[in-house]
């Protein structure tokens, strides 16, 4: 039985942690240490020490382009000029819910909402996790709107169970997130499972 590609990486928060193991099990890979999850700052400050890394070894690195410019390309050239041979930089339009918000059927089920409440092109949202709250505030169910919509005059973007709500929806195998779906809305995420795959094909040895 031949040896199974162990991934590991960086990610901004504990979500998208919780997409890189979903992805990189998708993609028949073994997920790594996984680090980072301290935000963008953090993690861009650390990109040139992950990238030596990858010179020998698979990685994986996701960081949301958010609002720092219209499309990625010209951030990937500022954040990492020269990617290692085993590097997959992935920048995620504009931010890891909009990956999620492209699996809009089993969102809205989750959620408990009507399907017809989810974006046609998630990538196009200025911001995907506004939009996203915004959706399950018209939840049918009590818990959902709980934990996932903020309290009223709390300041908060979020409600006080978002993020275990998110790592819920993302790992389940079985009702929950498909990558394979949220690809076909998604572009940047379909370009990070195309690099994935790559990844796991290519032979691994040191240089």
């Amino acid at each position: 039985m031949p040896t199974r590609v162990i991934i590991s990486g960086a990610v901004e928060g504990l979500i998208d942690e919780a997409v890189f193991r979903r992805l990189t099990r998708w993609a028949g890979a073994i997920p790594g240490i996984i680090y980072g999850k301290h935000g963008k700052p953090f993690l861009l400050q650390r990109i040139s020490g992950y990238n030596r890394v990858a010179r020998t070894l698979p990685w994986l690195v996701l960081v949301d382009l958010d609002s720092d410019a219209d499309c990625s390309p010209p951030m990937a050239r500022l954040w990492l000029p020269h990617p290692s041979e085993r590097m997959c930089f992935r920048i995620v339009v504009r931010e890891i819910e909009a990956w999620l918000l492209a699996d809009g059927e089993r969102l809205a089920r989750f959620l408990g909402v009507a399907p017809s409440l989810m974006p046609h092109n998630p990538e196009m949202l200025d911001d995907p996790k506004h939009t996203l709250v915004q959706i399950a505030s018209s939840s049918r169910r009590r818990e959902i709107r709980k934990d996932i919509v903020p309290r009223p005059r709390s300041h908060r973007a979020v409600g006080p169970a978002y993020n275990s709500r998110m790592i819920e929806f993302v790992s389940d195998a079985r009702s929950g997130w498909r990558p394979d779906v949220a690809a076909r809305s998604s572009d940047s995420l379909r370009r990070c499972m195309h690099r994935l795959q790559q990844l796991v094909r290519k032979p691994i040895y040191s240089t």
